[in-house]
């Protein structure tokens, strides 16, 4: 437990201090940039920011399940879902960048709660693990589809990372239900998406 708590400590630092890194080409990459007004930019920017935050939530949330997960396969479910994540990370920062905005000043914050939250669904055992894991997903693609309509009409690049987030998404809650995730009960849902606004509505600003 103690070798398990240090990698995921260094987990912990790389995900909000070094730069993530894709093993997958970047999904925007051959797309032209278009021209884009500052108010779309700027809009733009700050959903990005505000995906790449969700996605520094899913470290979280990954790397805390995959402490306390009981299950060797389990683990290894959650720890190839974390592996994606990070890639997510690298495409959602160099958007990011491109469009002139800066990742959350909250990331820290929402990353340590995150990863809390997930250490206590790890240890309430594997079906549940799993559960969450996958009702996390779904909100996400409910979120990323939200995303993806408000984005400017012409900005193809932002829009070609969020469709294959989606789908990325899709695959890893599909994967948790073949390994035996349980259905989350109606008011855990709500508390999730209670949870999941916030972080939403704060990152877009922050």
């Amino acid at each position: 437990m103690l070798d398990r708590l240090i990698i995921e400590f260094d987990r912990s630092l790389k995900t909000l201090l070094a730069e993530s890194h894709s093993a997958r080409k970047h999904p925007d990459a051959g797309i032209p940039d278009t021209s884009l007004e500052d108010k779309q930019k700027h809009h733009a920017a700050a959903l990005m920011r505000v995906n790449h935050c969700g996605e520094v939530c899913a470290q979280g949330l990954y790397n805390g399940q995959s402490l306390t997960a009981r299950n060797a396969d389990t683990r290894k479910a959650l720890q190839q879902a974390s592996k994606e994540e990070t890639e997510h990370l690298a495409w959602c920062e160099s958007r990011i960048k491109e469009l002139g905005g800066r990742k959350s000043l909250l990331n820290p914050l929402f990353y340590g709660s995150s990863f809390a939250l997930g250490a206590i669904a790890g240890a309430l055992g594997d079906k549940w693990n799993l559960g969450f894991l996958a009702e996390t997903e779904r909100q996400v693609g409910k979120h990323l589809e939200s995303h993806l309509t408000q984005l400017p009409e012409q900005d193809e690049k932002s829009r070609a990372i969020l469709t294959q987030m989606k789908i990325d998404e899709a695959h890893h809650a599909e994967t948790a239900i073949a390994h035996g995730g349980a259905e989350l009960p109606a008011p855990v849902k709500m508390a999730m998406q209670t949870v999941s606004n916030i972080m939403t509505k704060t990152t877009y600003y922050l």
